[in-house]
């Protein structure tokens, strides 16, 4: 977008700001809530306590104390997560346990959310806005009876809010961030702008719309930018960015209905973004008898998604409830090839393609509590997935010698049933069991299973524990890429089975209420998960060039202790948790075969909060340590398949913030630091291991991109 354009929508935020005002009250109660209400894993929602799930929440304050804007800004801070990112395509992905993004599972109030290559998984969390967000949900381990296929590692799930405390409720927020030491007003930095407004229509009516505006100016560092020629001092410096320039537009609106026990919601999210890759290559066209004219041959890639999502909940015949919903998702990933002239700052020459796009009919539902009886919950339910993938010739992904380049459409459709049944035995001890069967039109039929039992204690001790059976599905890359030219040979596999995996968890917590007001909460958790017929690509055959392939090789199995704990005395609040996980593959390519040992990388959490209730101030500070992570991977030395022990240096986070509220609590700001400790790259070496010994070398990982600071003005109107 050109300068005048950002300056002007810059400039009307602001304007609405200033016409704006908030009542929202920091709070000052710290004190666990164990009443609070979760939704996911469960046959109806019920409080955290009475779920027989362990379930993770991260409330709206959580994320207004971080000042996070998107769910890349939000999930660094938990353990047995870690954040990917990928500078070269501007996404962030999210992995658990070690496992990528393609086992975890996202979804928008139990709805999974579209990506560029399937369905909640693989998702980019900077395109997740926060702004509608009430809570995030986060079950680990294997959840495939109610979620379905891809939810191996866990599932992540965020619910929106559905209804406002107040006839009108208008609020506006602007952000500036530094990224790392780069910002100026328009060009330089991270620009966001939002503003949303509710309202209660009637006694059964609520609607509300929305809309964010985040600019993320890129991040040079040693770079010189996008109008860079030359350096005299410098010539090894390039043209272009080493984060790429990201700028991302979101609106959203909501129409619910409630009467009695009936509610009805449709939900419509909008999702446009533009990432600039500034080619470093300077060519020249000449302009005789002129000088001549230096031009870079860049690109842009442009993402679009549209998420339709319609609910109705309900009462059949007398206490039976129904939930059903049906969703159309569209997500397409385009590309604009255009010649960018440098001194004159001017594009010409633009051609659009889209290259990428995933097409989902989706539809769940279910009815809970058939037998009418209170302790006994019969729950019977349906899935329905159709979905369609598209990936154009100019993706790189299809190219065959004989025909040249192709397109590839593919359709994957599945149709699940399943049940679930909860019994509480009494007051103490309640169990679930459940069972899924899924129709599939590519591969043979799948199945899911899981059963969880959960034991109160006196003296406040829950114990929970769960076995779960689920399994993920190839994805359109594995099933069908097929590049091959004279240096290239890697193909997928429509011949790929989906992977299997159990999963057995055990958690234990004791919650603590002292006379002097102080609270305490420990748990420990144990959670085992073994993956069946993982999904790699190996080196097939080295005798004529370096030939590829998706097949179905690995045996991928994670042992992972944690322990959680939680000091709250009156406005003082504090977290803090330790995970060791250890990881253990067992691939057999044919060739070469990896040995079973465990490599395992510890993990360091915690969170201090203090509010100060006379001066409306909120103080908090968040930390994670990434210990050091290892993991078997396949290389190739001299044309021979070699399985080798990668290994990622540990670093951590640190981000600390302040918010306060002024004007009778109208107007609140939020001021802090991200990433304190200054991270950039990370050192990745191969080191010798595997069958052989086999030397390799090291690279960086571009992880951060420094220390940068934030500013955050927010107003609110309650009426």
């Amino acid at each position: 977008m050109h300068t005048p354009t950002k300056a002007f929508l810059s400039v009307l935020s602001l304007i609405s700001l200033s016409t704006l005002a908030q009542e929202h009250v920091i709070d000052t109660v710290h004190s666990r809530q164990l009443d609070e209400v979760v939704v996911t894993g469960q046959i109806e929602p019920q409080s955290l306590k009475k779920s027989v799930s362990n379930v993770r929440v991260i409330t709206r304050a959580d994320i207004d104390r971080q000042a996070a804007n998107n769910m890349a800004d939000l999930m660094n801070f938990y353990l047995n997560i870690n954040v990917t990112q990928d500078t070269g395509q501007g996404r962030s992905t999210v992995s658990m346990f070690g496992l990528d993004g393609q086992y975890l599972k996202v979804l928008v109030d139990n709805v999974p959310l579209v990506s560029d290559t399937g369905l909640g998984n693989n998702i980019d969390l900077t395109q997740i806005n926060l702004d509608d967000v009430q809570q995030v949900e986060i079950i680990e381990g294997s959840m495939g009876v109610t979620h379905g296929a891809n939810a191996v590692s866990g599932i992540i799930n965020i619910i929106t809010k559905k209804s406002t405390l107040h006839k009108w409720e208008i609020n506006a927020f602007a952000q500036e961030e530094t990224v790392g030491k780069e910002y100026a007003a328009f060009n330089q930095g991270r620009h966001i702008q939002s503003l949303k407004i509710s309202h209660n229509i009637s006694e059964h009516w609520f609607a509300s719309i929305g809309g964010n505006r985040n600019d993320f100016s890129g991040f040079q560092d040693q770079r010189g930018g996008q109008n860079y020629t030359t350096s005299e001092t410098d010539v090894n410096k390039q043209r272009g960015f080493s984060w790429l320039p990201k700028e991302q537009y979101v609106a959203n609106a909501m129409v619910s209905y409630k009467k009695n026990q009936t509610r009805v919601f449709y939900k419509f999210d909008y999702f446009n973004e533009n990432i600039d890759y500034y080619n470093p290559i300077i060519s020249i066209q000449p302009n005789y008898p002129f000088w001549d004219v230096l031009f870079g041959n860049d690109r842009r890639y442009k993402t679009e998604r549209l998420y339709h999502h319609l609910n109705a909940s309900g009462h059949v015949f007398t206490n039976q409830t129904y939930t059903i919903s049906a969703s159309y998702q569209k997500q397409t990933r385009d590309f604009e090839d255009f010649k960018y002239f440098i001194e004159e700052r001017r594009e010409a020459e633009s051609n659009r393609l889209t290259y990428q796009s995933t097409e989902v009919a989706y539809s769940t539902g279910n009815i809970a509590n058939l037998l009418n009886n209170k302790k006994f919950n019969l729950q019977a339910g349906y899935e329905f997935v159709n979905e369609k993938g598209f990936a154009s010739a100019e993706s790189g992904l299809f190219l065959d010698p004989d025909i040249g380049a192709s397109d590839k459409n593919a359709t994957l459709r599945n149709l699940d049933a399943y049940t679930a049944a909860e019994i509480a035995v009494n007051d103490r001890f309640s169990g679930r069991a459940g069972l899924r069967y899924s129709f599939q039109n590519k591969f043979e039929d799948q199945y899911a299973a899981s059963v969880g039992l959960r034991y109160l204690f006196d003296h406040n001790i829950e114990l929970r524990s769960s076995l779960g059976k689920s399994y993920r599905s190839p994805n359109f890359e594995e099933l069908y890429t097929y590049f091959v030219d004279a240096n290239h040979d890697v193909q997928g596999n429509e011949d790929l089975v989906p992977e299997e995996s159990i999963s057995v968890e055990a958690n234990i917590k004791k919650t603590t209420d002292f006379s002097s007001g102080v609270k305490m909460a420990n748990s420990f958790m144990v959670t085992y998960l073994n993956v069946n017929d993982r999904i790699g690509q190996v080196l097939t055959d080295a005798t004529v060039g370096l030939h590829y392939k998706y097949i179905n090789i690995d045996t991928y199995k994670v042992w992972n202790f944690a322990t959680n704990h939680q000091f709250d005395y009156q406005n003082l609040s504090v977290k803090f948790g330790v995970a060791i996980v250890g990881v253990s593959q067992n691939i057999d390519t044919g060739a070469v075969t990896s040995d079973t040992k465990y490599l395992f990388s510890p993990q360091v959490n915690g969170t201090l909060n203090y509010v100060v209730p006379k001066w409306k101030t909120d103080f908090s500070v968040f930390y994670k340590l990434n210990g050091r992570q290892q993991q078997v991977v396949q290389t190739d030395s001299n044309n021979d398949a070699v399985l080798d022990i990668a290994r990622i240096s540990s670093f951590s986070w640190l981000n600390a913030s302040v918010r306060k509220a002024f004007f009778n609590n109208r107007f609140e700001v939020t001021a802090g630091a991200r990433n304190l400790l200054d991270v950039t790259n990370v050192r990745s070496s191969i080191a010798q291991g595997g069958t052989e010994g086999h030397g390799g070398g090291s690279t960086d990982l571009p992880t951060a991109y420094g220390r940068s600071y934030f500013l955050k003005l927010a107003y609110n109107i309650n009426i």
